[in-house]
Order: C-alpha cells, then structure tokens, then sequence
C-alpha cells in the first residue's frame, strides 16, 4: 500500500497500492455496488428503477481499477460523492463513488504525481509532481487552471488554505511554500527544514501551519508573519501524516517509526495542568530520579539533540572496553527494548509540547486524520 484516505464521515477508506489499483472499504460494512453494464442513465425514471440496476452483491469492498502505475495519493471530498486520486502514471482521475466508476482523467503534468487533495469545498482540487510544480484543476476541466512553480526539485505534498484562497506545498527542496490561487504567485517561502518536506497541514482557523519530512521534526508557523513558532521532536522516523484538532490546538502525527504522537501546539498555563501533561511530568520526573544521567529535555529539541548524540557517541566510545569485558554481546547495556519490540540505541529528545505516545504493533503510519469530534485516525499497513 502507498497511501490511504478516509472520508470525513469516517464511512469509507480508500487505499492506494502498488500494483496500480485502489481499494475502497466500507467503514459501516455497507455493501458497495456499483451499476451493471447494461446500465443506460436516460432509460431511468424512478429511484426504485436506479436501484433495481445496481449490481447484486453484498461485498463491502471493491477495486477501482484504470490507473497503470502505483498510485501515490488519494483524497475523498467532503459529501463523500467523488474521490481523486494520483500515480506515477503522470495522470489524475476522478471517480464517483456513487457508480463507482472513473469519470475524468487529468492530463498535464510531465512526471509521476506524488500527491493530490480536493480544495475544502470540493470542485477544485490540487496536484504535487515530479516536476518541480504543483497545479490547480477543476473536477469539469480538462487542462490545469494554474500552474505553481517555484521549487527547486520534487513538489512532494499539497494541501489548501481553509478559506481555498492558498495552497501550501512542501517539496524535496526543504522548503514548503504558500500560494495565491488566484494570480498563481508564490506569497510566502517557509525554510528551516533539514530534509524533504513530506507533509503539511493548516489549521482549522487558518492561522497555523505544521510542516515535517525527513528530518524526524515537526515545525510550526505562523502563516501571518510566517516565523517558526518551534520545532517539536520526538519521532525517530520520517514523518508522513499530520492533523490538527478542530479547536487547531492540538496536532497528530504519524510516523515511519510506527507511532502516532499528539502534540500540544498552543501552550498555556492552563493547558499544563491537563491530566495528560501532569502525569507525563510525573513520569518524566521520575525517570530522571530513577537516573541521574537521563538527558533533560529540551523545547527547542536541535541543540539537545546534538549535546545528547556527541554525549552518546563519547559514552560508547569510553565504555566498549568495559562491554567486552563484561561479556555483553551487542551492546545490550546501550540498547533498551520498549513495550512495542522495537530496540532504540540511542535517547530520543523529546519537546515538551508532546502530550502523548501511541505505539504500533508493527505498522509504519501512512496517514492520521481528525475528525470534527477531534477522534483520531491512524492509517498504515501492518508489516510482518
């Protein structure tokens, strides 16, 4: 599996794979039938009639198939009526998921398209490719309505502004970028990554945007002034999915490290004494108490990050003598096992913004989403 989607009402889960084809679940364990062949729409009078023509079966999943190359992204619009979806066929191909049928293929972009995302009220939607670009289309229009350019490599994520006015890209170039729809310029230059930019996601109210990839960090801006408000670490894998709260005050992550993390975005002096928080300061007190060595934790997370790693490095180094002797094979006084069977080497540096910690039996973390209850949903392919 490539990637996945679900729709808002948390009724359908679309996948995409890399065998070229996209799957599609009923979340309510509905039946989805589609039309039968012989279906002609001009010869339907009646709703009874539509029915009567659907196929007869009771399966709650099916297969889309048109697409000739793995497909890279997927997103359903908000009435749940249509999903687009992209591949490394250069193409983007809208599908009703009432006759669960393709309706239009989108020709324009040059390379593989990496991601695609309907704009919040449906119609339009956005596309992130190979070539350096991204574009603006319109589900009744054939050609691209506008074309972003501007990164320096691969346009890697696409998402739009909650007011459809601009579209935020994140690339391989490290820098995620916000555009006007409408001239089809680039308004704001975000930096501060130190790999590629593989998500983005805004807040429901339009003021906050998260940004993180390949360098395990999840960065926070003000779209307004566009400064970085922090940079929260924690993940000990490239970040894939991110997700704000409906109030935008908290933000999910996923991960390849196979966790999910909420983070507290929005800081203040009553958000500390959450239950959550007190108990995580609980925690992390005692831990320093049971070992005066633990590294402190830092809100910044970069400078720590680098003391801890020279400070491991110089511990290892000091300390092999002593493991040879002892007898210890592979390290195993350096290495600590977790409760999920996954073995870190090293201490992880964690801001303070981290609220909480969901681990994953052994599934990498392809997508997180929030629903308009703030329930989250974590998205991935569990691997043996």
């Amino acid at each position: 599996m490539c990637c996945a989607t679900v729709s808002e009402d948390l009724s359908l889960l679309a996948g995409g794979f890399s065998e070229s084809y996209i799957k599609l679940w009923s979340l309510k364990h509905e039946p989805l039938r589609g039309f039968q062949s012989n279906f002609y729409p001009h010869s339907v009078n009646s709703e009874e009639e539509m029915e009567a023509l659907r196929e007869k079966t009771a399966e709650d999943s099916r297969r889309l198939v048109g697409h000739s190359g793995p497909v890279y992204g997927l997103d359903i619009s908000f009435d749940s009526k249509y999903l687009i979806s992209c591949s490394e066929d250069k193409t983007a191909r809208l599908w009703s998921l009432d006759t669960l049928t393709n309706v239009v293929c989108y020709k324009g972009h040059n390379y593989p398209i990496w991601d695609v995302a309907f704009a919040p009220q449906g119609f339009y939607f956005a596309t992130a490719s190979h070539d350096h670009t991204a574009r603006l289309w319109s589900c009744d229009n054939i050609c691209a309505l506008r074309i972003f350019a501007g990164h320096l490599s691969d346009v890697n994520c696409v998402r739009f502004h909650p007011n459809s006015k601009y579209v935020v890209t994140g690339s391989c170039d490290k820098t995620v970028r916000l555009w006007d729809v409408q001239r089809g310029s680039c308004v704001r230059v975000f930096t501060g990554h130190t790999g590629s930019v593989d998500t983005v996601a805004i807040s429901p109210d339009g003021r906050i945007m998260a940004s993180a990839g390949e360098d395990q960090t999840v960065n926070v801006w003000d779209l307004g002034s566009g400064r970085r408000m922090e940079s929260l670490a924690g993940h000990t894998g490239p970040v894939y999915s991110l997700a704000f709260s409906q109030e935008g005050t908290l933000l999910v992550s996923g991960s390849a490290d196979e966790t999910v993390r909420a983070w507290d975005v929005k800081r203040s002096s009553a958000a500390s004494d959450h239950p959550i928080v007190a108990q995580r300061r609980s925690d992390l007190e005692q831990a320093k108490t049971a070992d005066p060595n633990a590294m402190d934790i830092d809100v910044e997370g970069a400078s720590s990050a680098k003391a801890a790693d020279s400070d491991s490095v110089a511990k290892d180094t000091t300390g092999s003598a002593e493991k040879t002797k002892n007898g210890t094979a592979n390290g195993n006084e350096s290495k600590k096992r977790d409760a999920a069977g996954i073995w870190k080497s090293k201490h992880v540096v964690e801001s303070d913004a981290l609220l909480s910690t969901w681990r994953t039996k052994s599934t990498p973390v392809y997508t997180v989403a929030m629903t308009k209850r703030n329930l989250a949903i974590a998205i991935g392919a569990f691997t043996l």
